[in-house]
């Protein structure tokens, strides 16, 4: 007989860099209905000894990687620790962490996030649900997204649910079946912009709004070949490095303009991805901060109705997430859709690593 009740902590490290996301969940399923509350969460910053490492990691060597591994497991457990010790956390069913995704090449049967190694358990001696992605890929999924179980469980009253990151992915209902894949880099690249000017980002978008549109630019972006691909598909930072960039930095224009397209290029394949434009949308992700991104995508979706939540739900929705795929993980129950992610049927993804049991 299965719990009806969870104590969790849900933990998110995401491609933008924002630093490390801590939430502390209760869940409670009554007549397979979940509900939530989302406790204590924090965001722990990175330092920019650990920001570099992170941004260039994609570069690294498998020796450098299996080092880089060790040191984030390392740091994330002190995280982790640090947070269950500020709020006097006690009978936690689990903590579970996504870790940091460094590569992500389903198309070759890899992806990787570090921060997953079995150490995590016996420093924080918890029991941790975590490495939610490789089982996906080794089953032929892209590994990602997998925030669309915990959309349809937890947010069915929404028609869209849009997460802006260092990615935007949405999720919805097609046919029966629950679609979801990645639209377009956000703050990956918005970021990298504002990074230029000094800026850890760019504050609602004022700068990316001074600049002026570049229509070469806009088309050039349109036209990436990634947009045309039916789903399922994913994004990784690779694609950032290898195509986007390279792409804008053909064109010597002014860096705000350049955030100014990459805003306008947002907005439109966000349009474009949604198949029913009258509609009610859950938005959440750094990216609903930005005011000139939230006005252009309104521009181009006048007949969509973009839902704001609360402020924990819009920057913790994903650590909420991953502490779901935790408990469902720890149920053996599917925490992972073959119709989202193109695996060969859906399945319990992840591994579970228990606390050293006590010596005496």
């Amino acid at each position: 007989m299965f719990k009806q009740t969870y104590n969790v902590i849900g933990v998110m490290s995401g491609t933008s860099l924002d630093g490390i996301d801590l939430a502390h969940i209760h869940f409670s399923i009554i007549e397979d209905k979940w509900s939530f509350k989302i406790l204590e969460s924090e965001t722990v910053s990175y330092d920019i000894n650990w920001l570099n490492k992170l941004k260039t990691a994609v570069g690294f060597s498998e020796a450098e990687l299996k080092k880089l591994n060790k040191e984030y497991t390392l740091l994330i457990a002190n995280v982790i620790k640090t947070f269950i010790e500020k709020h006097d956390l006690k009978n936690l069913d689990a903590v579970c962490s996504h870790g940091h995704t460094i590569l992500h090449q389903p198309q070759n049967g890899y992806t990787l996030q570090i921060g997953n190694l079995p150490e995590i358990a016996k420093i924080l001696n918890e029991t941790v649900v975590c490495d939610f992605r490789v089982q996906d890929v080794q089953l032929g999924g892209q590994g990602a997204p997998l925030v669309p179980i915990g959309d349809r469980i937890l947010f069915a009253n929404y028609d869209y649910c849009l997460n802006m990151g260092g990615f935007s992915n949405v999720s919805f209902e097609q046919n029966g079946n629950r679609i979801a894949f990645d639209i377009s880099p956000v703050n990956t690249v918005l970021n990298f912009y504002s990074n230029q000017l000094g800026l850890d980002y760019d504050d609602k978008g004022k700068i990316s709004k001074s600049g002026k549109l570049s229509m070469d630019l806009l088309s050039e972006l349109n036209a990436v070949a990634y947009y045309k691909k039916p789903f399922p598909k994913s994004l990784g930072f690779e694609f950032v490095k290898e195509t986007i960039l390279p792409l804008i930095e053909k064109h010597n224009i002014p860096t705000e303009d350049k955030m100014h397209a990459f805003t306008e290029h947002i907005a439109i394949q966000t349009a474009a991805a949604l198949p029913i434009k009258k509609a009610k949308l859950l938005a959440t992700g750094g990216g609903t901060y930005n005011d000139f991104l939230m006005e252009r995508m309104q521009y181009h979706l006048p007949q969509l109705q973009f839902i704001i939540p609360d402020k924990k739900t819009i920057e913790f929705k994903e650590a909420l997430i991953f502490a779901l795929l935790g408990v469902l993980k720890l149920r053996n129950e599917s925490n992972v859709l073959a119709s989202v992610t193109g695996a060969k049927y859906n399945h319990a993804s992840g591994v579970i690593f228990y606390p050293a049991p006590p010596t005496f």
